[in-house]
């Protein structure tokens, strides 16, 4: 079965198209992204401004082109914050439907979390334990914790490294006044998060998700995505601390410049480390590994996981092709 995923984020609207079946290891066969920087396009009213809903459409419409071309059997597309959390959020989606054909289904906070943390659970198995997974996006922190394939505890909070740089930042590079400030005001705001986290006890495993932590490990050293996915990677709070102070001299056109870092989310990569470093110190980790599937792998197993009852039930009913 060939499946497309459309993830409508705050940076990017990007379509992953996988071969997949109940039960194998989904084959990614084509990526793509046009980046929008949606959340940059809420007007001073919360709304997602004209300009965003009209680019909005024609990158869905692009992406739909693109998985019909690919052969895609069915095209799952949602939305996380920016649009979740545009006031004109109805018209947006009735827009989008009306102009492409496309339901965007918006996730809450709490789904994205799930649905990267089964990820997670289904790339390290069993074996893994008790896993904590943190990820970093535009709008939102997402963090789950649990021993099953449905997390203990799954929150988001409004943390995101887009999110903080438009807020927090007035500079680019940031003033050094506007960096303590932020790292002062994160461990404010994961005090409660970390009391919550503490009462499930000692992880097994920790794991990062996500671009943001993506190119921090790999400007700390991590093995670059040519390595291919299953090579380990890590980062480290002593990396981080030491990143921190050589990322945020360096403006956002500088920072482009670094092999492993996107130029339509290097003006964010500051925040995002600073985010990084406050979770790790808030929950007292040292170390983080790196998994190569998030929350749009996530999104593919739960739907193939959805096709099973319909397997099943052709099979005790001797419908099956083997009957």
């Amino acid at each position: 079965m060939r499946l497309g995923v459309l993830d409508v984020g705050s940076n990017t609207v990007h379509l992953l198209v996988v071969d997949a079946h109940r039960g194998a290891h989904p084959t990614p066969m084509h990526s793509e992204k046009t980046v929008l920087r949606l959340a940059e396009q809420i007007n001073k009213n919360g709304e997602l401004s004209k300009k965003g809903i009209d680019d909005l459409v024609e990158a869905v419409e692009s992406a739909k082109e693109a998985a019909k071309r690919l052969g895609c059997e069915e095209v799952m597309a949602f939305a996380t914050s920016a649009v979740r959390e545009a006031s004109n959020a109805g018209k947006v989606l009735r827009k989008v439907a009306d102009e492409t054909g496309v339901e965007l289904r918006v996730l809450t906070g709490e789904q994205e979390a799930r649905l990267t943390f089964l990820a997670v659970r289904r790339w390290y198995g069993w074996s893994a334990g008790q896993l904590l997974v943190l990820d970093i996006g535009g709008g939102s922190l997402e963090v789950a914790m649990g021993i099953d394939e449905e997390p203990e505890l799954a929150e988001s909070l409004p943390l995101g490294a887009g999110r903080l740089t438009r807020t927090r930042f007035s500079k680019d590079p940031p003033t050094r006044s506007e960096l303590v400030a932020t790292s002062a005001w994160l461990e404010d705001q994961l005090g409660d998060l970390a009391k919550r986290i503490s009462k499930l006890g000692e992880p097994d495993r920790v794991v990062a998700t996500s671009k943001t932590f993506r190119s921090l490990a790999r400007l700390a050293g991590a093995a670059p995505s040519a390595a291919g996915p299953r090579v380990r990677r890590v980062l480290t709070d002593t990396a981080l601390r030491q990143l921190i102070s050589f990322i945020s001299r360096m403006s956002s056109d500088d920072l482009a410049e670094l092999e492993g870092v996107s130029a339509g989310r290097a003006h964010q990569l500051v925040a995002g480390a600073l985010v990084a470093q406050a979770t790790m110190r808030a929950l007292s980790l040292e170390t983080l590994e790196i998994c190569p599937w998030a929350l749009r792998e996530g999104v593919i197993l739960r739907r193939l996981d959805h096709s099973n009852g319909a397997d099943q039930t052709a099979l005790m009913t001797g419908q099956g092709r083997h009957a």
